[in-house]
Formats: structure tokens, C-alpha cells, sequence
């Protein structure tokens, strides 16, 4: 059975569901990756953010931020996946849901950490420039054009 992916706005997702992804968030991109940075930017308070995720008996195995949308440029972003979950296709999964969650005329915006260009590119993604640092870890921007 495929986990339940569940997307809530900033007004309706709820203190008990938003602490365990800022949690996985914290342990991949701070712990595991050893990269110290402000996750919490304030974008997750915004209007126009969605927290997505999926989870599994109660254990929330990956999760993604889509930032705008209903706008024009969307953005996915804060995709994460608990190392027990890896494997199974929970990131693509939310890469997926998040793609239908924004406007069909969009063009989705993301920055990918530089290894998962290939992977991003299975869901349309295609570089929008040039290799960048960030906070140590080599990204790339990528963008989906609307089909």
C-alpha cells in the first residue's frame, strides 16, 4: 500500500503536523548533510506555501514545499525523504503530487543539489543555469516548462 501524502497552507496545518517536517528537514539537510543553515526562512508561514508529505502508520517519510503555487513561477523545494524511506519512491511521489498542485501553465522553479540533476530531469526538469555553492553542497538551477 503507497503512503498517504497529505498538503496543508500555513493556516491550516496544524503546530503537531508541521513539527515532524521541520524535524525530518533539520535531521537531512543539518545533520545528515552537515550543512548548518536558517531553515526556517518564514516561507513556510506564507499564504502561498504548501507543506506536502507523506507519511505511513503515523511516521512521516518525506516531505517538499511547493512556495506560490497558484502564481505565474512556482517553486518546490525542502524535499527530503527519512533514510528508512529511501528507496521506495516517496520523493517522486511528492515530486509528482507537488507538479499537479501548481497551475498547469506554470513554469516550476527548483534548485537542485547538483548529483540529483538525472533524477529531477525524469520529472521534466531541465537546467536553467550555471553550477552554484550553496552552503557547501553543489546545486543546480532547474526549471519545468509547462507542456
Amino acid at each position: 500500500m503507497p503512503p498517504t501524502i497529505e498538503t496543508r497552507t500555513a493556516a491550516t496545518i496544524t503546530a503537531a503536523e508541521l513539527y515532524p517536517l521541520l524535524r525530518l528537514r533539520v535531521d537531512v539537510f543539518v545533520v545528515e548533510q552537515d550543512c548548518p543553515y536558517p531553515d526556517l526562512d518564514g516561507q513556510d508561514l506564507l499564504d502561498d506555501t504548501l507543506q506536502v508529505w507523506a507519511h505511513e502508520d503515523g511516521e512521516v517519510l518525506g516531505t517538499i514545499r511547493v512556495l506560490g503555487a497558484h502564481g505565474d513561477a512556482p517553486a518546490i523545494g525542502r524535499v527530503a525523504t527519512a533514510g528508512a524511506a529511501r528507496g521506495r519512491g516517496v520523493a517522486a511521489a511528492l515530486i509528482e503530487h507537488g507538479i499537479t498542485l501548481c497551475r498547469p501553465d506554470a513554469t516550476i522553479h527548483l534548485h537542485a543539489q547538483a548529483h540529483l540533476e538525472a533524477w529531477y530531469g525524469r520529472f521534466g526538469f531541465e537546467r536553467a543555469g550555471a553550477d552554484y555553492d550553496e552552503d557547501g553542497i553543489p546545486h543546480v538551477p532547474m526549471t519545468r516548462t509547462p507542456r
